[in-house]
């Protein structure tokens, strides 16, 4: 239980940070503004998934060696919420937003759940590494 709150407190921590880089690459949330309440929320609800993705790569042997499949599970999940998002009208990019071709979703967004889940999941094996 210990390792899964490291990852969610940090997972938590990168995520403030990344969501106030690139808010600048988006229009609105729900035709408002970006305030830093919605950016905490959202910082929130990632490490909340990253917990949630980490999880078996924690306590089922067959993941643990398998690790890197966080990056493809984030990406996965970060894609689906994009597109419910974009069509369900939640937020909007501007004009600076790099778009996936084909699938014309943001990149920041895309990569962020995978990229930093995975460095959670590393973060907290190298801290646990170094205590036993």
């Amino acid at each position: 239980m210990k390792k899964l709150i490291v990852i969610f407190l940090f997972s938590f921590v990168v995520n403030m940070v990344w969501e106030n880089a690139h808010s600048l690459l988006y229009a609105n949330y729900m035709g408002g503004l970006i305030t830093e309440t919605i950016l905490a929320r959202a910082a929130l609800w990632d490490a909340v998934i990253i917990a949630l993705i980490c999880l078996p790569f924690l306590y089922i042997s067959t993941f643990k060696e398998s690790s890197w499949l966080i990056i493809v599970f984030g990406v996965a999940v970060a894609i689906a919420i994009e597109l419910y998002a974009l069509n369900a009208d939640r937020w909007a990019y501007n004009a600076y937003m790099p778009l996936i071709p084909i699938i014309k979703i943001g990149l920041t967004p895309t990569i962020q759940l995978g990229a930093l889940g995975y460095l959670s999941f590393l973060f907290q094996k190298k801290l646990f590494d170094k205590l036993t």
